[in-house]
């Protein structure tokens, strides 16, 4: 049996890579803070079929004895401090955790386990000022948060580590992939979290920033088949993950709500407070290589993802206006 450490093991990612890899029959431990207030509503129902270890990216002992612990043939890196508009106002911790975080754990798997398989969640956020159209596994990386910027270091210190000590690590760049487990600060679910309350006559407005910026979106629970196949191929290697088509957030906003039979021109408020210091205008991603090498292809389409969110966020909301 296959043992595998997931590290923000409660997250969207997390939570969908924890189910595929117990239906392939791994045993799965995740990587957990010791909070008060920790969130594991994603994991509920594997709580019975995973088990979790105590520890903290930005500190070393800890990823040490939870990889004593553990003894994975398999680890992923997907903590982070993920959401890129609380970049600018934490960026000290943004950089601690999602790059510093990176390096630390890499150095604990160099020091425990260097036999693993390592899986960095490298993140289309690098392209940031995109230097060329469609963005593929060469294109220059060009950040515009603090974030994209964390990103950039957690990338880059795993192909060094593969260099230098000949670690079997890998990084996915991944594009845009939402599910109705995404945390409300993402702008896919506070788009289709709102258009539930409004169908549901629990709110009466959406106030968004810029609707002009196109985003790649996928599906995460088909993203995380492409991390699974990074870790299973002859040689480590970073890949493009992607669905290589482009949505406006305004396209995002008009397929919500056409969804529940209602014109988003009606709801919509443009509020300057939600525009970013540095935007990032368009990202789109050329999954070329994870096609050919991986024979990955996304699954879900745009609009079925959003449907999907959708109904989700209807469920909740139905009944209790």
């Amino acid at each position: 049996m296959k043992t595998a450490l997931i590290t923000g093991i409660t997250g969207q990612d997390g939570s969908y890579l924890a189910e595929l890899l117990l239906e392939k029959g791994y045993k799965v431990y995740g990587l957990v803070r010791r909070t008060a207030t920790q969130n594991e509503e994603n994991i509920a129902h594997l709580k019975k079929e995973i088990e979790l270890i105590t520890g903290d990216l930005c500190d070393l002992p800890s990823l040490l004895a939870a990889l004593q612990e553990a003894k994975p043939d398999e680890v992923y890196n997907l903590a982070a401090q993920s959401f890129v508009g609380d970049s600018w106002s934490q960026p000290t911790y943004t950089a601690e955790v999602t790059g510093v975080g990176v390096l630390n754990l890499l150095e604990a798997v160099r020091q425990k386990v260097s036999h693993a398989r390592f899986y960095q969640a490298s993140s289309s956020e690098m392209f940031g000022k995109v230097q060329e159209i469609p963005q593929s596994e060469h294109t220059a990386f060009y950040p515009r948060s603090p974030y994209g910027a964390a990103k950039v270091f957690g990338h880059w210190i795993t192909v060094n580590y593969r260099e230098s000590y000949n670690l079997f690590a890998c990084s996915g760049i991944l594009f845009n992939h939402e599910s109705p487990r995404r945390g409300l600060q993402f702008v896919t679910r506070k788009v289709t979290d709102a258009v539930a309350r409004i169908a549901c006559g629990l709110q009466k407005e959406l106030r968004m920033g810029n609707l002009d910026a196109r985003r790649d979106w996928g599906f995460a629970g088909d993203y995380v088949k492409a991390m699974y196949l990074m870790l299973q191929q002859e040689q480590p290697d970073d890949y493009v993950i992607a669905t290589g088509k482009t949505y406006t957030v305004k396209h995002l906003v008009e397929t919500a709500f056409r969804h529940v039979g209602l014109s988003w021109q009606d709801y919509v408020v443009i509020d300057p407070k939600f525009i970013r210091p540095a935007e990032v205008d368009l990202l789109l991603g050329n999954p070329e290589k994870a096609k050919q090498q991986l024979h990955w292809e996304p699954e879900v389409s745009f609009e079925q993802l959003v449907g999907m969110m959708v109904e989700s966020d209807l469920k909740k909301y139905k009944g209790k206006n």
